[in-house]
């Protein structure tokens, strides 16, 4: 008899039927009047006792119903980094027609840097270059993978001549060796700009279109129920945060208040999330390490949130008062950086804990299979019966 290595995952064989049959006529077991077998019956001979037992439902062989997807550390970062770069570029455009030079240099560099560690990160998780390469052969409006690799080399395009731009500018033009093609490069700076932004916000948002895609339990459920919009309140919030860690207290009032504003949308996002989400489905985001990064991350954006607002009070009164001491100013500079670092750092725990926690949900059968049948008996309780979905009882 041949085996396998799938062999010890078999439960321990029953006795067949015609051992049964044989112990039964051994016994003086009751025969079948119609002469087809032996009855199965109880203890007082009466009731039929049932052909299986009640058992727990695992998976075929004990293996997951759903495969893992394998992605690891670098698409996390790559999550993270492509919200980062995207709420850069619209804080950069704001500062740019707003005069706040010190928040576009801030921010424009971090948009070109967040790409290009973002992009080196997508494609280690790629094994090699060309494979990225290959995506850009074929525009598949279907496959938010095939339009991902398409908005991020536009928006690449775009932070890199405006990042080009501000080094230019850093360096009083002495670095970068430009010649005659410094002119049109500097007139290029205000479409470049509009373009990267009109990539920024897709940027953000459609990795989470990416995961809700999948047949993950955790990730399809939250993107059909509003993990596009956490996504892009946490790009808000990691943008705001760098642009207040980086840039001068005097200029980053847009950055603060998109901080702000990402924060609450974040958390109420989340929450909204959750709720209409299966409990099931939300176990792997509530329980082990996906857990405590998402719990990290909402105990950061609070403590972000607060100094923001702190942040931001102290520089409306020190804009009334022209002889704030240095030691103020000091004090505020050193509260904007922690409030910022701890902002980014939130944004980067949700998005680090999202994709474990979809990771993990693979692992436990009953993420996959108890959702479906309690959405089974909820169409089934509402009178549907007839179509592909239910069938009657």
């Amino acid at each position: 008899m041949s085996t396998s290595e799938f062999d010890s995952y078999r439960p321990p064989e029953l006795a067949t039927g015609r051992k049964k049959r044989r112990r039964g006529d051994r016994d003086g077991g009751p025969r079948n009047r119609g002469g087809r077998g032996w009855q199965n019956r109880g203890s007082d001979g009466g009731r039929e006792m049932p052909m299986v037992e009640d058992v727990e439902f695992s998976s075929y062989y004990g293996r997951p119903i759903v495969k893992a997807p394998p992605w690891g550390h670098e698409i996390s970062l790559y999550l993270f980094l492509g919200g980062l770069a995207g709420g850069s570029t619209l804080l950069g455009l704001g500062a740019q027609f707003t005069d706040r030079p010190g928040l576009r240099i801030a921010t424009r560099l971090t948009a070109i840097t967040a790409t290009g560690i973002g992009g080196a990160a997508l494609v280690a998780d790629l094994g090699r270059p060309e494979r990225f390469l290959n995506m850009l052969r074929t525009v598949k409006v279907t496959s938010p993978m095939s339009l991902g690799t398409w908005i991020l080399s536009g928006f690449g395009m775009g932070a890199a001549v405006t990042a080009a731009i501000e080094v230019d500018r850093l360096t009083r033009q002495k670095v970068l060796p430009l010649g005659p093609l410094r002119r049109p490069l500097h007139a290029m700076e205000t479409p470049a700009a509009l373009e990267s932004a009109l990539f920024a916000t897709p940027l953000a948002a459609y990795t989470a279109v990416l995961l809700g895609a999948t047949a993950v339990p955790t990730w399809n459920s939250a993107g059909r129920h509003g993990l596009p919009y956490v996504f892009v309140s946490s790009a808000a919030v990691a943008a705001g945060g760098a642009a207040m860690a980086l840039a001068p207290v005097r200029e980053t009032g847009p950055a603060r208040l998109l901080a702000l504003a990402g924060a609450a949308g974040d958390l109420v996002a989340m929450w909204g999330m959750k709720k209409r989400m299966h409990p099931v489905e939300v176990e792997p985001m509530e329980a082990g390490e996906p857990g405590h990064k998402l719990h990290r991350s909402e105990k950061l954006l609070i403590a972000g949130a607060v100094g923001a607002a702190a942040v931001e009070v102290g520089a409306r009164l020190l804009s009334k008062r022209l002889g704030a001491s240095t030691k103020t100013r000091t004090v505020l500079r050193a509260v904007s950086a922690v409030s910022g670092v701890a902002l980014a750092a939130a944004s980067a725990y949700t998005r680090f804990g999202m994709l474990e926690a979809g990771i993990e949900s693979t692992k436990d059968p009953r993420h996959v299979v108890e959702p479906q049948r309690d959405r089974l008996e909820q169409r089934r309780a509402k009178g549907i019966t007839d179509d592909s979905i239910t069938t009657g009882r």
